[in-house]
């Protein structure tokens, strides 16, 4: 059975931190007699003197010192999590799970969430790859909080919030045909091998583009790294159609060329999606409110970008 609380180590902290009952006593706002009561009920009942009642200071017993180190260790640790639950009442303290639908993201939601911390230290982020694949799945199931999509498609119980959409565009080998083409059309890209990061079902540009018209890849490839698929399309093996912001490097330094596809340009959309009318902390808000201001590498257009790369 137990037999010390909290109680018991805040009174034998007290009496050892002023040295008499009656000055403990004021610091607990407890009488003396109360205060020697609970002391001789709790000695009793461990069958130990905690303290030697000397004429002037009460003076630790053996046991008393080990109670006393117990009550350091305990009480600092109540005291620490008594200000961290008060940071999570005021939503200073707190997780946000996220996942992305799209592995291009990484590129550039590292610094968002640099930006973010410094605006809000006491929030971490846990990011979920696992839930890449399936984010809507992990929203409704309670594993995460939000997720960035770019996806199309409708879910019964998610919210999706617009943020801002990127230019697509088609990246090939600086010798490939398309080089000279103006724009790329959905017929031309079918007769490539397409290089995608994850499966057709769900790939942007095969569920809006290539699928509506009855047209299917002439093959496909399957390549989960953007720096593997720009050496892949470097090395004329396929092509990809990746974004802008993500393809750029590589673009200026000559490694791929751009071309823009379709005549009207090809944007995908990216929102945040939640679980509709579920409470979440304010900083989750907050966290999506920098996702969607930061769009430095999201504005522009193929026009300006393939001027910088000399094209």
């Amino acid at each position: 059975m137990q037999i010390l609380e909290v109680r018991h180590l805040q009174l034998v902290a007290a009496v050892a931190d002023e040295g008499s009952l009656t000055r403990a006593g004021a610091r607990l706002n407890l009488t003396q007699s109360a205060l020697s009561h609970q002391l001789l009920d709790v000695e009793e009942r461990l069958g130990t003197k905690l303290f030697l009642r000397a004429t002037r200071r009460m003076a630790l017993t053996e046991a008393g010192e080990r109670v006393l180190a117990s009550a350091r260790r305990v009480l600092a640790d109540l005291v620490r999590t008594e200000e961290e639950l008060r940071l999570y009442a005021a939503h200073r303290r707190g997780v946000i799970r996220l996942t992305t639908q799209c592995y291009t993201v990484y590129h550039w939601l590292p610094a968002v969430m640099n930006r973010f911390k410094s605006a809000y230290p006491g929030i971490e982020i846990h990011i979920d790859v696992d839930a890449t694949e399936n984010p809507f799945e992990a929203l409704l199931s309670g594993a995460l909080d939000v997720a960035l999509v770019s996806s199309e498609r409708v879910e019964r119980g998610i919210d999706l919030q617009p943020l801002f959409e990127d230019e697509m565009l088609v990246i090939v080998s600086p010798d490939h045909r398309f080089t000279g083409y103006d724009y790329v059309r959905a017929a031309d890209l079918a007769e490539e091998t397409l290089l995608t990061y994850s499966t057709l079902k769900g790939n942007t540009v095969y569920e809006r583009l290539l699928r509506p018209a009855g047209l299917e890849p002439k093959k496909h490839m399957q390549v989960r790294l953007t720096e593997a698929m720009i050496e892949f399309a470097r090395a004329g093996v396929g092509v990809a159609v990746l974004a802008r912001w993500a393809a750029a490097p590589y673009i200026e330094s000559g490694a791929v060329a751009a071309v823009q596809l379709t005549r009207r340009g090809f944007a995908r959309s990216w929102k945040s999606a939640r679980v509709a009318g579920r409470q979440a902390p304010p900083f989750i808000g907050a966290f999506i409110e920098a996702v969607k201001s930061d769009t430095r590498w999201a504005t522009g257009g193929t026009t300006a970008m393939l001027k910088a790369a000399g094209q």
